[in-house]
């Protein structure tokens, strides 16, 4: 028997609505965010995209007045007008929003602390 792609992720995709911007020097993209996981996001591609995507971008996710998650993604697919990103850096006070934020949505602590220990096994 197969497994189905959702039996194989090991990170949970919240979807989430919430000011998001993308960032690649000087240039900047506001993006509709569709969903974040621990491990990257995924955005409806904007009108005007011409990033370099063989280069990492800054993601910057606003949660509140002063709470941002920021992280350094790279682009892995584009499927029509979505694009999905990796996490390939994301500062301590970042981690720890983007993993309240996962806990308060999945709303099972096993299954975070699962989601936390495939991150850090990576």
């Amino acid at each position: 028997m197969t497994e189905s792609v959702s039996e194989r992720r090991r990170f949970q995709r919240i979807a989430f609505d919430a000011l998001t911007e993308l960032q690649q020097g000087e240039r900047h993209w506001p993006v509709q965010l569709h969903d974040v996981s621990l491990k990257g996001l995924m955005v409806h591609a904007p009108a005007q995209w011409n990033a370099d995507t063989n280069q990492p971008l800054k993601a910057i996710i606003t949660l509140g007045s002063d709470i941002r998650v920021e992280m350094e993604v790279v682009l892995t697919r584009q499927d029509g007008p979505m694009l999905g990103f990796v996490c390939r850096h994301i500062d301590l006070d970042s981690i720890s929003h983007l993993r309240r934020l996962v806990e308060l949505n999945l709303g099972d602590l096993g299954l975070l602390e699962r989601e936390l220990a495939a991150l850090g096994g990576e």
